[in-house]
C-alpha cells in the first residue's frame, strides 16, 4: 500500500475522517508527528463544563505521549459552539492547558484546525476574521480520493445502530432451560463446555445455528463463564486478568477479535431484553480493547437499559469515565488501528 502524503488541511481533515470512520462532533482530535512521520491518532470528546482542562489535558497528554517517538502534534477540533465573548475560538482554556502539559513531555503543538459543522478554519486565528472555507472542500482532497479508491467511507456519526432482535419467547425459554442446566451441573464442567463451544464458533468461518448461540446466550449469563469467554476471544495464552485488562506480552489476534464482535451481535439478535445486558457489555468491551472508547460507552449504556443494575456494565462505564486505556492501544505494535476514541 503507498504511504499517504498530508499537504494541507483538507488532506489532514480526510485523513481524520476515514482513519476514525466518522465525522467526529464536540470532539478534539490529535495526530502525533515523529518530523514529517504520522503516528498515533487520538480522539476524544471535549470537556462539558469549565474547571477540567488540566484533567483532560493530562488525560490527552498521557495517551500521545505513549508514543516515544513523537516530538510534536497537530489538532483538529470539531464543535458547534460559540467562542466565550472576545475570543476567537472556543475552548481556548481546553488548548492553552494541552500546551502547557505538552510542552513539559518535549512536544510541541503544530498547528491546529477549527471545524463547525460546515466549515473549518485556522484555530490560531484573530478575532474577528473571516477565513472559514466550506467542508465540502474536503471531498476533493487528494487524501480522501485515495482512502474512496480503496474501499474506505466516512460515516456521518459514530452513533451505535443495534440489528433487531427477534425477542422470541421460545429463545427466552431455550436460554433458560440451558441456564437450569447448567446450574445443576459440575461448575468446572460447565466452564469448560462454554469454552470449548465458544471456541468452535471463534475458529469457524460461518455463524453457528440457533441452538449453539441460545447455548451461548446462556453461558454469559454466569459472570465466571463470562470472564472465561471473554478471555478467550484475543487468541493469547497468559492469565486471565492480563488479556482482560489487555496488558499482554502477546499482540492480539485483532481478526478474531473482529469475528467475535460479529457473532456476539448475531448472538444479540436472538436474545430478550432480560438476557441481553452480557452480550452488549461484551461487545462494549471490544469496543474498548480497539480504542472505539465512544462506541463502548454506547454499547454499556445499551445494556444498563436493559438491565440497570447489571454490575459489569456500570463498573465497565466507570473505568472508560476514569480515561483508562486499554493496555493494546498504548503500543504501536498491538494496537488496533492505531486511533484510540474515548469518550
Amino acid at each position: 500500500m503507498n504511504e499517504l502524503t498530508i499537504k494541507d488541511p483538507p488532506d489532514l481533515l480526510s485523513f481524520i475522517g476515514h482513519t476514525l470512520g466518522f465525522w467526529p462532533q464536540e470532539s478534539l482530535v490529535c495526530i502525533t508527528l515523529n518530523k514529517d512521520k504520522v503516528g498515533a491518532t487520538l480522539r476524544i470528546d471535549l470537556p462539558k463544563q469549565p474547571g477540567y482542562e488540566v484533567h483532560f489535558a493530562q488525560t490527552v497528554a498521557a495517551y500521545l505521549t505513549s508514543d516515544e517517538q513523537a516530538n510534536g502534534i497537530v489538532f483538529a477540533l470539531y464543535t458547534t459552539e460559540p467562542p466565550e465573548p472576545g475570543e476567537a475560538r472556543p475552548h481556548r482554556a481546553t488548548i492553552a492547558a494541552l500546551t502547557g502539559v505538552l510542552a513539559r513531555e518535549g512536544i510541541t503543538i503544530r498547528d491546529g484546525i477549527y471545524v463547525t459543522s460546515t466549515t473549518y478554519s485556522p484555530y490560531d486565528a484573530v478575532p474577528g476574521s473571516n477565513i472559514a472555507i466550506p467542508l465540502s472542500t474536503t471531498e476533493y482532497s487528494r487524501v480522501n480520493a485515495e482512502f474512496i479508491y480503496r474501499g474506505s467511507t466516512i460515516a456521518p456519526t459514530n452513533q451505535v445502530t443495534l440489528p433487531a432482535a427477534t425477542d422470541k419467547r421460545e429463545h427466552a425459554t431455550a436460554v433458560e432451560h440451558h441456564r437450569e442446566t447448567i446450574l445443576n451441573g459440575p461448575p468446572a464442567a460447565a466452564t469448560q463446555e462454554a469454552h470449548e463451544l465458544w471456541t468452535r464458533m471463534l475458529g469457524a468461518k460461518d455463524y453457528p445455528t440457533d441452538d449453539n448461540v441460545l447455548k451461548l446466550i446462556a453461558y454469559y449469563q454466569f459472570p465466571h463463564i463470562r470472564d472465561r469467554l471473554m478471555a478467550d476471544i484475543p487468541g493469547i495464552i497468559e492469565p486471565p486478568e492480563h488479556i482482560l485488562f489487555a496488558q499482554t506480552t502477546q499482540a492480539p489476534d485483532w481478526s478474531r477479535i473482529e469475528w467475535a464482535k460479529q457473532l456476539l451481535t448475531h448472538a444479540y439478535t436472538l436474545t430478550s431484553p432480560e438476557h441481553a445486558a452480557p452480550i452488549l457489555t461484551t461487545i462494549g468491551y471490544i469496543n474498548w480493547w480497539e480504542g472505539r472508547g465512544s462506541k463502548a460507552h454506547q454499547y454499556l449504556q445499551l445494556a444498563l437499559d436493559t438491565d440497570p443494575g447489571y454490575r459489569f456494565a456500570r463498573l465497565t462505564d466507570h473505568m472508560l469515565g476514569a480515561g483508562i486505556i486499554a493496555g493494546w492501544n498504548t503500543n504501536k505494535t498491538t494496537a488496533y488501528k492505531n486511533t484510540p476514541d474515548m469518550p
